[in-house]
C-alpha cells in the first residue's frame, strides 16, 4: 500500500489506530503550538487528542505528493470538555517529507487561523448558548 493510501486511511479513523510505522524515529513536528522531535512524543501528541478531544474529526480536502514531499489540505474539529462543549473548528494544511527510505521525517501544520481564533472560538460558543 503506498504512503498516500496509508495517509487516507489514518486521517478516516483520526486519532485512533495510527500508522505510526511511516514515521521516522526522530520525526520533527511543528504545528502553531507545539514543536518537538522523536515518534514518542508524537505519539503522545496523538494520545492527547484521543483523550481529551470530543468527537474528534479529521476531513480531508486534497492530498498531493510531488517527489519527497506530500501536502495536505485537511479540517479538524472536535468538541472541548467544557461544560458547554464547543465545537471547535482548524483548516490547515500539512507538508511531509519523507526520507529515501520513504519514512516521514519532517510534519509541520499550518493553521489558516491564529491560535488566538481557535481561542475565541471556545469563548464565543459559550456566548451562544
Amino acid at each position: 500500500m503506498s504512503i498516500i493510501e496509508i495517509l487516507k486511511q489514518d486521517y478516516q479513523r483520526f486519532p485512533v489506530n495510527q500508522t505510526y510505522s511511516i514515521y521516522a524515529e526522530d520525526v520533527y513536528f511543528q504545528d502553531p503550538l507545539n514543536k518537538f522531535r522523536g515518534i514518542e512524543r508524537y505519539k503522545k501528541m496523538i494520545q492527547f487528542i484521543q483523550k481529551w478531544f470530543l468527537e474528534p474529526k479529521m476531513d480531508v480536502h486534497d492530498i498531493q505528493q510531488q517527489e519527497n514531499t506530500i501536502k495536505t489540505e485537511w479540517t479538524l474539529s472536535w468538541n472541548t470538555p467544557l461544560p458547554w462543549k464547543p465545537r471547535i473548528s482548524i483548516s490547515g494544511w500539512s507538508e511531509l517529507r519523507l526520507n529515501p527510505q520513504n519514512l516521514i521525517v519532517s510534519h509541520i501544520d499550518y493553521w489558516h487561523c491564529s491560535p488566538l481564533n481557535v481561542l475565541k472560538q471556545h469563548l464565543l460558543a459559550v456566548n451562544s448558548r
